[in-house]
């Protein structure tokens, strides 16, 4: 007889645990074992999570490969589920081999799981049994998630129509449904919604919005609130706020946007002109052009309006980057007159808000819900589909997809769903909504991904006080090295980059799903050399992780004084300089029904519980030695990073903390 010894770690999660019987068989490379009982010993009776268990096989079953888990429910209880995060076996030569399996296991089930060692496909010394089950694991995950089209032009999503149709693995935690909960409540209780939802009465800060602004107070939005009007704070938005991917160099006035010499004189003052600053780089641009033509919204029976403004920026030599010139439609003309500093106070005000409310209309859509929500979903579903357990790039990557597939669930029935606060708030409906993002899909390229070559690309590489900048960089850099160390640990050479189907597989889905094949997006769709995998993998993980916390993490900072970032507009923009009055501001902005339930979905996307912060990752699936150590030498580099943002912050009158490692989570969770 030959003895095997036998640890089962069962997570310590609410109802991880089982009253069903469970059962292993050990699939070996010299045979097959019998199934052992393990008997009844993970109900919630106990309080230890480790549990031994000793088992005799008949004989040598050689290096163990496989471990099949059995679930049978309980005789007496109710069918439950098991969350089992691994098991270790130990031979009789006192080898240890570990199997990870942070899963739920449901109903009357058995689970192989295959040894933790992480391996190719294309590995020369591949058993049989373990390529058989590779194949086989991966034809089971294409039946269970599959593509489905969503809106023509975008990318492709997971085929479910509901979060209850997900696996449990996939699913929120009870903890982070609680949380989100909450949320819905402080949304609709906090902030007064109740009494303010159905209301078609105009706004009137010093009544109405004032006091939801308070219920949410935080030390950067009273800054907000304090400064809101001046020009300086208006140019800092474009920088550091939750959307800093537009603003970009003007190397030429746009012919659509006939700014003179003359015009912005007395800004510039004598010593210097426009068109001497756009040789010195110091004129850039902002542009929403792609909002025009969109279908208006109509909620409560009052007409919401929209414009496609364009402003136009100069970095100062104090290096403040101020507003120069507003023109709030795209075609010039006597009836667009394009706005200036020098005008009257109430007229460059009102300017500024058609901007501002411009802006928001493309922040959560664009750049927080299509390029980090959507976009990190085809990331989620390839990898699903195409790495199995035992990659090396499933095991990098796997944390930093978790919640995705069940977040972006409530997001498209959300948009779907013309009665719910997401199309209440919005300048546009449902129609107008998945145009603007079935259009800016059309601009979504592999270098707007990269924010090296995305600052790059738009001339703000070298912008002063642009710390949206300099902490994104900082991440992307010691996530780089990250994956650049794992990458070189599993993959020697290109050679074995090419020549890996599954990673093939998993570049090709998502460039065909999330990119649509459109080779104009620069996304690759094979990759060859061990330099590009490693740029494609950190991007992918950036996306997701930094780039997803630096659109959404400020939103309820920077976003809940609708006097500066009003969600719709009740009238159409000014047709002529000289009339704007602090009363006819107030009549331009939305009433108070629909800043009530902007103000709400804010809230229900403010921070959420069950987090996990970059580089935290609890669920163990790397089992060598070596990518431990990197995930060591990651974190190190990211509290290096916390510590340097921390320490820059104190020195700030207003400090940028939306990267921090400490308040970036692995994933998109919300």
């Amino acid at each position: 007889m030959v003895h095997y010894k036998i640890q089962v770690v069962t997570g310590t999660a609410l109802h991880a645990k089982t009253l069903g019987s469970t059962s292993i068989t050990l699939l070996g490379s010299e045979g097959e074992g019998e199934i052992r009982s393990l008997g009844h010993y993970h109900s919630d009776s106990h309080k230890r999570d480790h549990h031994m268990y000793h088992i005799q096989e008949e004989q040598d079953l050689g290096d163990i490969l496989i471990i099949r888990l059995h679930k049978e429910p309980s005789s007496t209880f109710p069918e439950d589920s098991w969350f089992c995060n691994k098991v270790t076996v130990e031979s009789p030569t006192r080898k240890i081999y570990h199997f990870p399996c942070y899963r739920w296991i449901e109903g009357n089930i058995s689970v192989e799981l295959p040894e933790g060692t992480a391996s190719l496909a294309s590995a020369e010394n591949l058993n049989p049994l373990l390529l058989k089950w590779r194949e086989n694991e991966l034809k089971e995950r294409r039946e269970t998630y599959k593509w489905k089209v969503f809106h023509k032009g975008f990318p492709r999503c997971i085929d479910v129509d509901d979060a209850k149709e997900l696996d449990l693995k996939l699913k929120y935690s009870i903890t982070k449904f609680t949380k989100f909960a909450v949320n819905d409540v402080v949304s609709l209780v906090g902030i007064k919604v109740k009494g303010f939802s159905e209301s078609k009465e105009s706004c009137k800060p010093s009544e109405d919005i004032i006091k939801a602004f308070w219920t949410n107070k935080t030390a950067t939005s009273e800054y907000l609130f304090q400064h809101w009007t001046e020009d300086a704070f208006f140019g800092y938005l474009f920088l550091n706020s939750t959307h800093s991917m537009l603003i970009k160099r003007c190397n030429k006035i746009p012919e659509n946007f006939p700014v003179t010499n003359s015009m912005v004189a007395d800004i510039l003052g004598s010593k210097t002109n426009l068109t001497t600053e756009l040789q010195n780089g110091k004129i850039f641009i902002v542009d929403y052009k792609i909002v025009e033509g969109l279908p208006k919204n109509v909620w409560n029976s009052s007409e919401q309006y929209m414009a496609a403004p364009l402003c136009l920026f100069y970095l100062t030599p104090q290096d403040e980057m101020i507003p120069l010139a507003i023109q709030i439609t795209q075609t010039p003309g006597p009836e667009n007159p394009i706005f200036l500093p020098s005008d009257n106070e109430w007229d460059w005000l009102l300017a500024k808000m058609w901007v501002r409310n411009a802006d928001l209309s493309c922040h959560p859509l664009l750049f927080h819900l299509l390029r980090a929500h959507f976009i990190a979903e085809v990331f989620c579903i390839s990898t699903l589909r195409n790495l199995p357990m035992v990659h090396p790039l499933f095991k990098l990557l796997i944390p930093h997809h978790r919640y995705i597939l069940n977040v972006n669930l409530g997001f498209r029935e959300t948009i779907m769903d013309p009665s719910r606060s997401f199309d209440k708030s919005s300048i546009f409906g449902r129609e107008g909504i998945l145009e603007m993002m079935s259009r800016e899909m059309e601009s979504v390229t592999y270098t707007s991904m990269c924010i090296a070559d995305n600052l790059k690309f738009r001339g703000v590489d070298s912008l002063p006080n642009f710390y949206y900048r300099d902490d994104g960089l900082k991440i992307w850099s010691a996530t780089e090295r990250y994956v650049s160390s794992i990458v070189d640990f599993y993959y020697k050479s290109d050679e074995s980059i090419q020549t890996d189907p599954e990673l093939q597989a998993w570049v090709s889905e998502i460039f065909k799903e999330g990119f649509l094949e459109r080779k104009s997006s620069g996304v690759p769709s094979k990759l060859q050399t061990r330099a590009e995998l490693v740029k494609y993998v950190t991007m992918v993980i950036f996306t997701g992780s930094t780039q997803h916390a630096a659109t959404n993490n400020g939103q309820v900072d920077l976003l809940s004084w609708m006097v500066n970032s009003p969600c719709s507009m009740s009238q159409p923009p000014p047709k002529t300089k000289g009339t704007a009055t602090v009363e006819s501001i107030l009549e331009v902005l939305p009433n108070v029904g629909t800043t009530a339930s902007s103000i709400a979905i804010k809230l229900k996307t403010s921070e959420s519980g069950d987090k996990r912060p970059l580089g935290t990752f609890l669920d163990e699936y790397f089992t060598e030695e070596e990518p431990k150590r990197c995930i060591k030498a990651f974190q190190k580099r990211l509290s290096k990073i916390s510590a340097e943002i921390e320490d820059r912050n104190t020195s700030l009158s207003l400090m940028y903390n939306y990267q921090n490692p400490k308040v970036v989570e692995n994933s998109v969770t919300n």
